[in-house]
């Protein structure tokens, strides 16, 4: 099995442009019968690790139908009651994915559902013992003080409260797949052998540990620490010619777009805990020191970091 771009930029002794199925299966043989003496053995991966690929790829897609979802429900707020989504900061939950703000909004969807309750701290308390969430007369003040200032262009009918449970539901529905498909990758990564090390690694947590395991793969596919960095599209490539040698360069991008995103995902995180300690982050601050762009210093804490992967990974598995 080799990558599909080096077949597709192989020459088919033809400066016609012709995509048939004959065509396709001449070029592959050709290729095959030229490069016999390079191709490696194919070897299938193993099923832990393909389901773990499939589950993340879906992970991806299900994570942009909720910000799709998401931005409905708050435009549909913003004539409702406008802001409610900022009024709670908390995470979702590990155990179903449901965001305080989104449950919130289920049981009041118009800014006079809060306003006409004479005992609104009452009714938010229960609501809170109900569905699990902590319970603050501070924020009980702050929802009350913004539906009162609210100006909503919906009015509180039934058809309007229809629409606002139905984006409730849609999202909540999303929102607790995720969080199965989650728990599950991690079930699935615990009994690989690597994913002690790359959870103790700084940056990494429950979610994106499963993620990098799932889009890298076996550590001895690549012979070299290059070579993950090539896999991920990160290096750039060298374009030179006769005196001319370019020195500021744009990475290939011809890897995996998933692995970038959840190397950059790792890099956010090691910004925010700001270890001192940390190679990484060490190494990441000493770029930004130096006054280099956003996306070089970060483009190369990913390149550190790929680094240290390499190195512990096959450290552990020796």
């Amino acid at each position: 099995m080799v990558n599909a771009k080096l077949v597709h930029d192989y020459g088919g002794d033809t400066i016609r442009r012709v995509k048939t199925d004959k065509v396709d299966a001449l070029k592959i043989a050709g290729y095959c019968l030229d490069k016999w003496a390079n191709l490696s053995q194919y070897e299938p991966v193993d099923d832990e690790r393909k389901l773990l690929k499939t589950y993340n790829r879906q992970l991806g897609e299900y994570n942009k139908i909720k910000t799709m979802l998401k931005n409905n429900l708050i435009s549909l707020l913003d004539r409702t009651f406008p802001a409610a989504n900022e009024l709670f900061t908390s995470t979702a939950r590990e155990k179903d994915g449901h965001e305080k703000w989104i449950d919130f909004i289920a049981a009041f969807p118009h800014c006079f559902c809060v306003t006409s309750i004479r005992n609104f701290t009452g009714k938010y308390e229960k609501w809170c013992r109900k569905n699990g969430y902590n319970f603050c007369n501070h924020k009980t003040e702050l929802i009350y003080a913004t539906a009162l200032n609210c100006l909503p262009t919906l009015p509180n009918d039934e058809l309007t409260q229809t629409l606002i449970m139905t984006a409730v539901s849609q999202l909540n529905s999303i929102c607790e797949t995720i969080a199965a498909l989650k728990s599950k990758m991690s079930e699935i990564a615990c009994e690989l052998p690597e994913y002690d090390t790359v959870l103790a690694m700084h940056g990494v947590g429950k979610t994106l540990a499963p993620q990098l395991i799932a889009e890298i793969g076996e550590i001895n596919r690549f012979p070299q620490r290059s070579s993950l960095i090539c896999f991920a599209g990160i290096e750039p490539p060298e374009n030179q010619s006769g005196t001319y040698n370019q020195h500021s360069r744009r990475i290939s991008k011809q890897g995996s777009p998933h692995l970038r995103r959840a190397l950059f995902q790792v890099m956010q995180a090691v910004l925010q805990n700001k270890n001192s300690n940390e190679p990484t982050f060490q190494f990441l601050d000493k770029k930004r020191s130096e006054g280099k762009p956003y996306k070089v210093y970060m483009i190369a804490g990913v390149n550190k970091f790929l680094r240290i992967y390499y190195a512990r990974v096959n450290e552990c598995l020796a």
